[in-house]
């Protein structure tokens, strides 16, 4: 199983800020430490200006180089255009080996859900998931779905990929909750499916199932899982249920499908969060056999 992480994105920082160096310290600690998974660690590679300007606008790009904070929670750190760069090159190496039969998962910050073509916002500044995705769609794939379990919905993908052809974006969310969107379907290709905070255990996990069921049913050939670890009931940040099991059956769900699959890290901001993607991972391997 391949690994795509790069150390240096532990190095920028802001005081009392939840996106936190620590989420990824941690978690390679945790993954170099155990035994049952054998991993391949790979470093994310490069990004191309034209992959990246395929979602974002060029005066995002332009602006992403520049000073001056995005909003109270995206601000704009030293070297935060060179990290985001290097987090969207991660996705798209995830995507890439993903097509040559491995199921990878991308281990970055920042994260990339709630960037849009033209804002960065809530932590995030390139859209790594929609920059994998149209760079798929550029390169031969024909049917592309983007899952997103993140507990907070994934509003600049949606917003990105959007009527797109030959992609479809499936969120499974907390309402009400940031960003606030997410409510009903929007497009022809973008299904959403928000579920209020404290929602039983059970009835999330019946949510998922039928998200699941309705992206399979589009019959992708190429599927991309944007893995927020928020969701689980001790996260800090919402009022999410879900338990370490059902992100191995997450995992296991996915590593089962018989087309080529990637995962990119969003969220997940609790203490635990090393042992939830573990979790996902032994999934994802036990589920391929």
């Amino acid at each position: 199983m391949n690994i795509i992480t790069d150390e240096r994105c532990t190095e920028y920082h802001h005081p009392g800020h939840p996106e936190s160096p620590i989420r990824v310290a941690a978690t390679i600690k945790r993954l170099r430490e155990q035994n049952l998974l054998n991993l391949i660690w790979m470093d994310p590679g490069t990004v191309s200006e034209q992959s990246i300007l395929r979602a974002h606008s060029s005066e995002h790009w332009n602006r992403l180089r520049e000073s001056g904070d995005f909003d109270a929670d995206t601000p704009c750190l030293p070297g935060i255009g060179e990290h985001a760069c290097a987090s969207a090159a991660a996705a798209v190496k995830a995507m890439q080996l993903s097509r040559e039969g491995e199921k990878p998962f991308s281990l970055m910050r920042p994260p990339g859900h709630h960037a849009t073509r033209t804002r960065a916002m809530g932590f995030c500044y390139l859209n790594n998931m929609a920059i994998a995705t149209l760079e798929a769609l550029a390169t031969g794939s024909k049917k592309v779905a983007v899952f997103d379990f993140d507990v907070h919905h994934g509003n600049g993908t949606e917003a990105i990929l959007l009527n797109t052809p030959g992609c479809s974006f499936y969120s499974v969310h907390q309402h009400p909750c940031y960003p606030g969107t997410g409510t009903r379907n929007v497009g022809h290709n973008c299904f959403n499916f928000p579920v209020p905070p404290g929602t039983p255990r059970s009835h999330y996990l019946e949510v998922l199932e039928s998200a699941l069921k309705a992206m399979i049913k589009s019959k992708p050939d190429l599927i991309g899982v944007s893995a927020g670890f928020d969701a689980y009931t001790n996260d800090p940040l919402a009022e999410g249920t879900l338990l370490a099991e059902d992100f191995n059956w997450l995992g296991l769900f996915f590593g089962s499908l018989k087309v080529p699959v990637f995962t990119v890290l969003e969220g997940g901001y609790s203490d635990e969060l090393p042992d939830l993607i573990m979790a996902y991972l032994i999934g994802l391997k036990t589920g391929g056999g």
